[in-house]
């Protein structure tokens, strides 16, 4: 039994995605045991043989239209997976990066040719996707990228480096930002398509060793004189990157708080059945008003959190969600996800701070999500401008 006891909206409620919820929860099972689950954390990435049963199981490339091997669904199919990943405490698995935050750059901005070159792979998983925005003197101010891009004949060559990059240990297909003209500021980034398999001059840093999400691979990627054939400029028209980017956001942090949300649900699941369970002074945890006060605030800062996120999700779907109220999202349900993770774990008492304990894993792999996909500070400076 859900800890949160929100009744779904009509349209996140059908038969298609409870079967997608079953499905999810079978791979799950059989590819993301808690041997997996700590082999991922132990080597720092997601073994392929993983994402290749993915694409089996037909839970990638899922908003890929039908024409290119996908299931052509929209984003409430994403929602159920990214909160079945959690509820199993399977974040580290990019699988949303790859369906739900760089996906959709291919299918709205890549020619018909490209699509079919590069979609079919995604849904396979013989493609695994990635975005590279962030350098190492620029995280949340993309308009300070220094990696650039020039027109050499039928080719760009592209010099510069980024850093963070999730599925960059893996990622064959990744979309790079990069500067066509440094003097144009937001309006001279562009966004390039690099195959990492057919280009020269590409190289993958280290493994970034990371306070939590030890599973999802994060890697540096350096660029050297590497040659990426003209034809591979995302949208076909330069400076245009800027502006698709920003386009792509509300929904990247939307994923981003599906994630958080899943995550705080199954927390809560995790810390009532514990303290139903554990006895102190002659009665259980939570016999203790304390226990039952401090859950009573988090199963409703839980619930208002998925009300809201639920709002979101369904104008997303309209079409109608704007950087303000996707920020909104973001910011509020991490925020809520850290506090409500650091009541549970205080309720675990010393047994949440070993690592053996899913709630101690999920307190340090919580702490990321207030910094990626813009941090929360400005999540709140977008906010205010709507103001």
């Amino acid at each position: 039994m859900s800890a949160i006891d929100l009744l779904r909206p009509d349209f996140m409620d059908s038969d298609e995605l409870r079967m997608l919820e079953d499905a999810t929860d079978r791979f799950l099972d059989d590819h993301a045991d808690s041997a997996a689950l700590t082999r991922w954390r132990e080597q720092g990435y997601v073994d392929r043989d993983t994402w290749r049963a993915a694409g089996q199981s037909g839970l990638l490339g899922v908003m890929i239209p039908e024409a290119y091997g996908g299931a052509g669904a929209d984003f409430r199919y994403e929602a159920v997976i990214m909160e079945r990943l959690a509820l199993k405490n399977a974040l580290n698995f990019a699988l949303p990066l790859h369906n739900a935050v760089v996906a959709p750059y291919l299918i709205d901005y890549a020619n018909d040719e490209q699509k079919a070159r590069w979609l079919p792979g995604a849904v396979t998983g013989e493609n695994i996707l990635a975005v590279a925005m962030s350098e190492p003197g620029a995280g949340s101010d993309l308009q300070a990228m220094r990696t650039t891009a020039s027109r050499q004949g039928d080719h760009y060559v592209i010099n510069g480096q980024k850093t963070f990059i999730s599925n960059g240990f893996h990622a064959n297909i990744i979309i790079v930002a990069a500067k066509t003209d440094q003097e144009a500021g937001a309006k001279g980034i562009s966004l390039f398509v690099v195959e990492t398999d057919k280009v020269e001059g590409f190289e993958r840093g280290r493994l970034l060793h990371k306070l939590g999400q030890e599973g999802r691979d994060t890697a540096e990627l350096f660029f050297s004189d590497m040659r990426v054939p003209a034809e591979n400029l995302l949208g076909g028209v330069e400076g245009q990157g800027f502006k698709m980017l920003m386009s792509k956001l509300p929904q990247e942090r939307l994923v981003i708080a599906w994630q958080a949300m899943g995550m705080i649900e199954a927390a809560l699941t995790l810390t009532i059945d514990y303290v139903k369970d554990r006895k102190a002074f002659g009665k259980t945890l939570f016999d203790f008003q304390n226990t039952q006060f401090k859950l009573a605030e988090c199963k409703t800062q839980a619930t208002v959190a998925k009300a809201f996120l639920y709002h979101c999700t369904q104008a997303l779907l309209k079409g109608t969600l704007d950087a303000a109220t996707a920020s909104m999202a973001k910011y509020w349900i991490t925020e809520a996800q850290g506090k409500i993770i650091d009541e549970c774990l205080q309720l675990f008492g010393g047994y949440g701070y070993i690592l053996e304990y899913p709630i101690a894993e999920m307190y340090k792999d919580a702490r990321a999500f207030r910094i990626y996909g813009g941090a929360n500070e400005i999540m709140k400076i977008l906010i205010a401008r709507s103001l």
